[in-house]
């Protein structure tokens, strides 16, 4: 995320970074300058609302949303839903947060979403039947892998979608 926002930066771009904990964020990215941070947790249906809902109030399009943030093999949590968290944080998060940011997305005629994954992904498949490890014998990396191999599903059905409105996604 952090070489995402330097290259970003150094070509220009406007970068508005979410995180759940901003002085953290901006001591991080010290020495980028023009940078800037908002409060958004991703394990937290309201806090993506209120971002999502501040970004759209300004009324800047949104020509390059990156869906980075995630979380790796820990062990059993659950968020206050109920949902385990790799999948919570790495796929639900960020598909809320797309959905609540389109509007941004279609005002900037030809917007990208990337969604990052990994090799973790080849850990295994979406765990349709039980994502959250409610009957199967959780395993961190196999949690981990359903989240990843989801950020992938994510990418290309919201590319499908997205094409009406002038949006690609990868």
């Amino acid at each position: 995320g952090l070489e995402t926002v330097r290259v970003l930066r150094a070509a220009g771009a406007e970068v508005v970074v979410p995180a759940r904990d901003t002085e953290r964020a901006r001591a991080a990215l010290k020495g980028i300058d023009g940078v800037e941070t908002a409060t958004m947790d991703l394990l937290d249906p309201a806090s993506i609302d209120a971002f999502a809902e501040r970004f759209l109030d300004s009324g800047r399009p949104l020509h390059i949303l990156v869906n980075s943030a995630g979380v790796m093999a820990t062990p059993l949590t659950r968020d206050a839903r109920g949902y385990e968290v790799q999948f919570a944080t790495n796929h639900l998060g960020h598909f809320q947060l797309v959905a609540r940011l389109w509007p941004a997305l279609r005002r900037a005629h030809g917007a990208r979403v990337v969604s990052v994954s990994s090799w973790g992904h080849r850990f295994s498949p979406v765990l349709f039947d039980d994502p959250h490890f409610e009957h199967h014998e959780y395993d961190r990396w196999v949690a981990y892998g359903q989240s990843k191999t989801a950020n992938i599903l994510f990418a290309l059905g919201l590319d499908q979608r997205g094409k009406a409105d002038g949006i690609r996604a990868f």
